[in-house]
C-alpha cells in the first residue's frame, strides 16, 4: 500500500506517477511539479498539521510526497477537465482516513490539514474518475487500477524535480535511498572511515 493510504488509513491504491531527477530546485523549495514550486516551509507545516490530526508521526518525507502526487492530479485534473464537487471531495476525504469519522473531525479544526486532506481526495477522486468510476467506486480495485494507469500515462509529460535533501521521486514516491552527489559523496567517505576503522588481524 502506499504511503499516503497507509499513513491515513485507507485502502484505495494510490497513483504510480513517474518521476524527475533529484536536482533542478533552489535554495527554500523542497520540490518543483510542473512549475509548481512546493516549500520546505510547506513541507514542514504539513507534516506538523497531519502528524497532529493522526496522532502519529507523518514525516516529511510522506509530506512531500503527498505534496507531490496533490499537485500531479491538480494540473492532470485542470488538463482534462475533470469535475470534483464539494460532496465528491468529502466522501473521498472520509474515505481516506478508514470512515473514522473522529480522525476526519481532527483534519478539519487545522486549516493546513484540512485544506491536505481536501487536495488528498481530489486527488483520489480524479484517479476514480480516470478510471471511468464515481464516488460509489472509491473502494473499487479495478477502477482504481484502471484510474492509476490513466493516472500515469497523463503525468509522463510533467516535470518532477525534488531536493537532493530529501531524496528522489519514483514510482509516486519520495525514494530517499536515491540522492544527489553530496549524499553518494558522503557514503563514499563513510566507507573509507569504516574500512580504516576495521581492527588489524590480532587487535580486540
Amino acid at each position: 500500500m502506499s504511503t499516503r493510504l497507509r499513513a491515513l488509513g485507507a485502502v484505495v491504491a494510490m497513483v504510480l506517477l513517474t518521476g524527475g531527477c533529484a536536482a533542478g530546485t533552489h535554495p527554500g523549495a523542497a520540490a518543483v511539479v510542473g512549475g509548481t514550486e512546493i516549500s520546505i516551509n510547506q513541507v514542514d507545516k504539513t507534516s506538523r498539521a497531519v502528524s497532529a490530526a493522526l496522532g502519529n508521526d507523518y514525516t516529511s518525507k510522506f509530506a512531500l510526497s503527498d505534496l507531490v502526487t496533490n499537485v500531479l492530479a491538480a494540473q492532470i485534473q485542470q488538463e482534462k477537465s475533470i469535475p470534483v464537487s464539494a460532496a465528491e471531495t468529502a466522501a473521498a476525504a472520509k474515505s481516506a482516513v478508514g470512515g473514522d469519522e473522529a480522525t476526519y473531525q481532527k483534519f478539519q479544526t487545522d486549516s493546513v490539514s484540512k485544506d491536505f486532506l481536501n487536495a488528498v481526495a481530489t486527488s483520489v477522486m480524479v484517479t476514480v474518475k480516470l478510471g471511468g468510476g464515481t464516488v460509489q467506486n472509491l473502494q473499487d480495485q479495478a477502477v482504481l487500477q484502471k484510474g492509476t494507469l490513466a493516472m500515469r500515462d497523463a503525468s509522463k509529460s510533467i516535470d518532477v524535480t525534488v531536493a537532493p535533501r530529501f531524496g528522489q521521486w519514483t514510482d509516486g514516491q519520495i525514494n530517499s535511498t536515491i540522492s544527489g552527489s553530496l549524499s553518494k559523496e558522503s557514503d563514499q567517505t563513510k566507507a573509507k572511515r569504516e574500512a580504516t576503522a576495521t581492527p588489524e588481524p590480532g587487535q580486540g
